[in-house]
């Protein structure tokens, strides 16, 4: 008994998110040298595979679709944490920091995520069968908040240029706070069934839907080590921006690309816990993950910011550029005609990822 105690202690999912918040400790507001930058590189790496085991172990003891929920709060909450903490650091520079990274994350979520989990799902099952009235309450729900936060912003006469006025800040950070509520609401309590798993013909059920839920103290072991594998993520991060912005001014990007590759980072955790959903065929639970971090991202980033923006330096830009309005409304128009249906193809899988990588281009060739 002692043994296996002490295997578990020393796992290496949890030993890699304690290592990597000490080491966190040490090199956070450092200049890094080559072998320091390798070691951050290494440890953000493993708090991220750390953090995906203690997202499926939670999500395991809470069920669909909590466990999604769980993963999705809480990568927003150090994501908002972060924002703020670099826009209050960064000056007038980083006024546009907010919306850069919010876009940033609503399309690798809806377009990424979703695409790969797809493809990966048809590829190996032929079909990907979800359940349409919740991915498509949540699509609804991403798009309305997208709109409400990031485009109008762009169209209003107040002040100007893509700026809200306080007045119009207020309302969008309040919209967004009980747009995402009634999400919740109805996804955990109202509706569940409807973002629960769909079974289909050809699905072998996963080891998981037999297998008894971890115990109560195993479950809150595996949140907290949660919470602290996903602050290394973001902070080993943050830690790593210098270099990746070096690297992308060597590659003679523009400086907003910086935060489409934080970003990537930042959603790494969920972009592996949905994939390995739809490996076992339950891409209901890829959907609750990529679309649920698209809602927690802006609905909970925009209240934070409007809140921080009473002491944040400069303005605040939130108007998306008319290329990134493309992008959003071609998102949109593809989305609703892949949930629509409650089952998908290859094909709707590489059309996502195909503007995933639009958006890529796009950003690093404006």
């Amino acid at each position: 008994m002692a043994t296996g105690k002490r295997a578990a202690l020393l796992s290496w999912t949890v030993v890699l998110p304690v290592l990597a918040d000490v080491a966190l400790v040490f090199l956070w507001g450092r200049d890094l040298g080559p072998v320091a930058e390798a070691l951050a590189a290494v440890l953000l790496a493993g708090a991220v595979l750390a953090g995906v085991h203690h997202a499926e172990v939670g999500a395991h003891r809470v069920g669909e679709p909590f466990g999604s929920l769980v993963l999705a709060v809480a990568v927003t909450v150090i994501e908002v944490a972060l924002i703020v903490t670099l826009m209050v650091s960064g000056g007038p520079e980083s006024a546009s920091l907010a919306r850069d990274t919010v876009f940033a994350a609503v399309m690798i979520t809806t377009n990424g995520i979703v695409g790969i989990s797809l493809l990966l799902c048809a590829v190996r099952y032929r079909l990907a069968v979800f359940n349409a009235e919740g991915a498509g309450a949540a699509l609804a729900t991403v798009v309305t908040l997208a709109t409400l936060s990031l485009v109008l912003p762009a169209f209003t006469t107040s002040r100007p240029g893509p700026h809200f006025s306080p007045a119009q800040l207020a309302f969008a950070a309040v919209a967004s706070l009980v747009l995402y509520a009634m999400f919740v609401s109805t996804q955990t309590v109202r509706h569940r069934d409807f973002f629960l798993p769909v079974a289909s013909g050809g699905a072998a059920p996963g080891e998981e839907e037999h297998a008894a839920p971890p115990p109560g103290r195993q479950t809150a072991i595996s949140l907290a080590l949660l919470l602290v594998a996903l602050v290394a993520v973001v902070g080993l991060a943050k830690v790593e921006s210098p270099v990746i912005e070096a690297g992308v001014a060597a590659a003679g990007l523009p400086p907003s690309f910086v935060g489409v590759v934080i970003a990537l980072l930042v959603l790494a955790p969920e972009t592996l816990a949905a994939v390995r959903a739809a490996g076992r065929n339950r891409v209901q639970i890829s959907l609750n993950l990529a679309l649920g971090s698209a809602l927690a991202s802006i609905g909970l980033t925009i209240p934070a910011i409007a809140m921080a923006s009473i002491w944040l330096p400069g303005p605040l830009l939130l108007g998306l550029g008319a290329t990134q309005m493309v992008l959003l409304a071609l998102t949109a128009i593809v989305g609703v005609l892949t949930v629509v249906p409650g089952r998908a193809t290859r094909l709707q899988g590489g059309i996502h990822l195909l503007l995933l990588t639009a958006f890529i281009f796009l950003a690093a060739n404006p």
